[in-house]
């Protein structure tokens, strides 16, 4: 029944076997991917014809993990996978960024790769093994496929480059990269690091490039015995409509890119399109014309020869700078003084508004993984309004490019971040991008930085990020360009950005839309960044070269207070009456963790002190001698209670509240009254001794000294705080009814 191929390897320690023919038979190409215990199930299906009027690759891939791949039963009250979550848009972009370029060009039919985990390990991420087993997919599929390609993850351990580490080992990896490619060159890079250099950066890329090339093999000795044959498919020549294009227009679209600013360049593009349009565009009075989805694609042709060919003949770029040179950078941090921290940077005609706020644990974000759930402290959000571009456009939710970009500034930052011990705050950073021409994700990660440096928060380091483009010609001449805008990204073969700090790397991503870079376009390129992230981290400096000292005046408060864990139930209360109380009635946010660390977050520091010492009063007793402030709660005939620690209550003795004699108690004191005590200890009945006349009740001092000192100039016996401060006597422990007198009395 079934007719079933495998094909098995040693990769990296682990088995590596890769199935079809049992499952999803009726896909296209099909692939069930084991690596050590993580399945994965990639299909793809494609469509015989391509949709009329389409002018882009219509592919599309969808990577879902489901929760019962890690037997979890779903949260929320519905129970079953909704949206796509961060993770799988990200791994789905992953997958489609390395496999777009390798497609016959001029390949229009709809694709769709649907990529499904259906067990995890928890040591072994999936995503590597769906990028491998789409691969295979589309290697056996038929589809006009110019693979294999595989996946690799490299971490850096104590010194060492290890060949896909587990998500344990990643932990303690200085880096987490991921790269794609084929048998002869580089496709994809997605990375974060803690400040590599260059160096070891290259080293690490080619040993994923070495490391995945036994799954390339693997691949290809499977497809040699269950490939479905070729599919057939001639790509629609435009060679006469592009010369005929270049004839009429060519030099109008050369004139068009001398023009630096982005509107006025392609407003003489589209007048030249226009131009070309009406002379070979079939209409009703041209019905012998070029049909106009093939015109489109036969224009941008032409558009991109002359760009491309004008950059690597004559260095010329679009908007006349050097290939090595940033744009002109302006950095203002504080722009908005009411938000934690606020930034606007501005490189050329790309612009970001960033904005710091801090929160409190309260404000952590769960996430439910295969893995497990977890808290993120730190959120990066990146929004890229249609108004940017001067377009109009849907609003929505983010979309696949939103979160991607995010996530890559996400990475570029989260390296330089302190330690949650020594910054104990919740950090989201959201990027809203103003103008774009140009790496937006780069201008985020600018923006991110000085924004985090305006809030106070104390970054290790800088940050900062460029893009790097590519023209490379068939004849193997090629051209790096920094800092590249909008139109040579479009046109060109390479979108590579880099961002780090002044000391090394800490995130890198490369998408390419040609078959692979060579090792030497790679360190030109990686050098060439380097130069251009130090140009930009000077241009930085400028407003602001580290972070404030203080944080601002509308941002939370936190200090952090250490308490026995077996004290943790006693402040919650039952049912967490006792610390709902506490922050109703101090107004402060409290956030308890499982080793005994306390958050106290206020606006205000008397909120904080408030909750520190409620917090204090139950997990602590208070000290002997020590003053406190306190608060009358209840006057009595004998003396006044007064609320002095916490929830801690004491006796004022009608004897200790004043020198003078005091007859009746609320002749002087009243309910609400604020009184400074002096804690004595306590009596015989574990009752709580205090006293306010050994107290100036104006400055908080201790008075004993000189009320003793006084009374011995009178000739009078000093006061004793073991007997509640009373006069001690000769013979008893001191006060009215003590030693022998006291018996005689009773006698």
């Amino acid at each position: 029944m079934f007719d079933i191929k495998r094909k098995t390897i040693d990769w990296a320690g682990r088995p590596l076997t890769l199935e079809t023919g049992r499952i999803a038979r009726q896909a296209d190409g099909a692939v069930l991917a084991t690596y050590g215990e993580t399945v994965v199930l990639a299909t793809v299906v494609y469509g015989r014809a391509p949709k009329p009027g389409m002018d882009f690759f219509p592919l599309t891939v969808n990577y879902q993990e489901k929760t019962f791949a890690a037997g979890k039963i779903p949260g929320g009250y519905f129970k079953r996978e909704g949206r796509p979550t961060e993770k799988e848009t990200l791994v789905s972009r992953l997958i489609d960024r390395p496999i777009r370029p390798l497609f016959v060009k001029g390949f229009k039919n709809e694709t769709q790769v649907v990529v499904t985990v259906l067990q995890h390990d928890l040591e072994n991420d999936p995503d590597v093994v769906a990028m491998v087993a789409t691969s295979a997919a589309l290697t056996l599929s038929g589809v006009p496929f110019m693979g294999p390609i595989a996946g690799a993850r490299v971490g850096y351990i104590n010194g060492e480059l290890v060949l896909n580490p587990t998500i344990d080992q990643l932990t303690e990896s200085d880096l987490d990269l991921v790269v794609a490619g084929t048998a002869d060159a580089l496709m994809m890079v997605e990375s974060e690091a803690k400040e590599l250099s260059e160096d070891t950066f290259l080293d690490a890329l080619m040993f994923a490039h070495r490391g995945m090339q036994p799954v390339i093999e693997a691949i290809i000795e499977l497809a040699e015995h269950a490939a479905k044959e070729p599919f057939d498919f001639q790509a629609e020549d435009h060679s006469d409509v592009v010369a005929a294009i270049k004839k009429l227009v060519g030099e109008d679209i050369k004139a068009a890119y001398t023009h630096v600013t982005k509107h006025e360049r392609h407003n003489a593009v589209g007048a030249a399109k226009k131009k070309a349009a009406e002379a070979l565009v079939k209409t009703d009075e041209n019905p012998d014309g070029v049909e106009p989805a093939k015109f489109g694609a036969a224009f941008k042709e032409c558009e991109a020869e002359v760009l491309r060919r004008d950059i690597i003949e004559n260095g010329h770029r679009v908007d006349g700078r050097a290939l090595d040179k940033v744009r002109p950078i302006v950095s203002e941090v504080g722009v908005f003084p009411r938000t934690h921290g606020s930034a606007l940077f501005t490189r050329g005609e790309t612009q970001a508004i960033v904005v710091a706020t801090l929160g409190t644990g309260d404000d952590e974000q769960y996430i439910d993984a295969l893995t497990g759930t977890y808290k993120e402290k730190f959120l990066l959000h990146y929004n890229f309004p249609p108004y940017s571009v001067g377009e109009t456009g849907r609003m929505g939710g983010a979309g696949r490019r939103e979160i991607g970009h995010g996530k890559l500034a996400w990475r570029a930052i989260r390296p330089m971040l302190p330690s949650h011990d020594e910054f104990p705050y919740t950090i989201r950073l959201v990027s809203e991008i103003t103008e774009s021409n140009g790496s937006s994700s780069m201008a985020t990660v600018c923006g991110s930085s000085l924004a985090l440096m305006d809030a106070g928060v104390p970054l290790k380091k800088p940050v900062s990020g460029i893009a790097m483009g590519l023209i490379l010609e068939p004849s193997g001449e090629f051209a790096i360009l920094s800092d590249i805008l909008g139109d040579e990204d479009h046109l060109g073969d390479m979108d590579f950005k880099v961002a780090g700090t002044r000391d090394g790397i800490t995130s890198l991503q490369m998408d390419i839309k040609v078959a692979g870079i060579t090792e030497e376009i790679m360190r030109k390129a990686i050098a060439q960044a380097s130069a251009g992230r130090l140009h930009i981290l000077d241009e930085m400096d400028k407003a602001i070269d580290g972070a404030r000292t203080e944080l601002g005046e509308f941002a939370p408060k936190i200090e952090t207070i250490k308490v026995p864990v077996d004290k943790i139930r006693d402040i919650i209360g039952t049912g967490g009456k006792i610390i709902r109380e506490i922050v109703e009635k101090t107004g402060a946010k409290i956030n308890i963790e499982d080793d005994g660390s306390v958050k106290i977050a206020a606006s205000e520091q008397e909120k904080i002190d408030a909750a520190k010492n409620w917090i204090s009063s139950i997990v602590s007793e208070p000290e002997p001698g020590m003053i406190y402030s306190g608060k009358v709660v209840k006057v009595v005939d004998f003396g006044a209670f007064v609320n002095f620690f916490g929830a801690k209550d004491g006796l004022v003795h009608v004897s200790q509240i004043s020198l003078e004699r005091v007859a009746n108690p609320a002749d002087v004191l009243s309910e609400g009254q604020e009184v400074k005590v002096k804690f004595l200890g306590f009596d015989d009945r574990g009752k709580t001794k205090l006293s306010m006349k050994v107290v100036d009740q104006a400055t908080g001092e201790d008075i004993t000294d000189k009320i003793n000192a006084e009374r011995a100039e009178r000739g009078e016996p000093p006061l004793s705080e073991d007997t509640g401060g009373r006069p001690k006597r000769d013979g008893d422990g001191g006060g009215r009814g003590g030693g022998d007198r006291g018996r005689r009395r009773r006698d």
